[in-house]
């Protein structure tokens, strides 16, 4: 639905359409789907917080994505709880990171977050927030592997 305000040319992408999230610095975000990347991340850095697990790993430059893209996957088990409550864990994980990770990710990196059972679901979100924010600073502090 085209808000009220939006002009022809808007519709259109022509003069007067807002700028995009790339041209205005925001690193464009998408979302892991392929088995084999959660297992490369799996294989990468790890940081634990009381809600959610968080594993990264930086992308080499000669693989497919763009180096100014940043990838998040998202997961929970069955130890999580049943279909209702690993759905609602995930949704709770991408709103953190839909907030968090313009801003605090780094582009290049593949980032997945992975639900804890009793916790990601009833853990209040800003503290999610604040979680996440300082499991991305400890992994970006880590030493890469030689």
């Amino acid at each position: 639905m085209t808000p009220p305000e939006a002009t022809l040319a808007d519709q259109q992408g022509q003069a007067g359409a807002t700028p995009s999230a790339v041209s205005c610095g925001v690193p464009e975000i998408s979302t892991l789907k392929q088995r084999a990347d959660f297992l490369k991340a799996n294989h990468g850095r790890r940081q634990g917080t009381p809600a959610f697990l968080l594993q990264a790993r930086q992308r080499h430059e000669d693989e497919a994505p763009p180096a100014s893209l940043i990838r998040i996957g998202f997961t929970c088990s069955k130890r999580v709880g049943n279909a209702v409550v690993r759905n609602r864990a995930k949704r709770r994980l991408r709103e953190i990171a839909r907030v968090v990770l313009p801003l605090e990710g780094t582009p290049g990196w593949d980032y997945v977050l992975i639900g804890r059972a009793n916790i990601t679901g009833s853990r209040p979100l800003d503290q999610m927030r604040r979680d996440l924010i300082g499991a991305l600073a400890k992994i970006h502090a880590q030493r890469p592997k030689l």
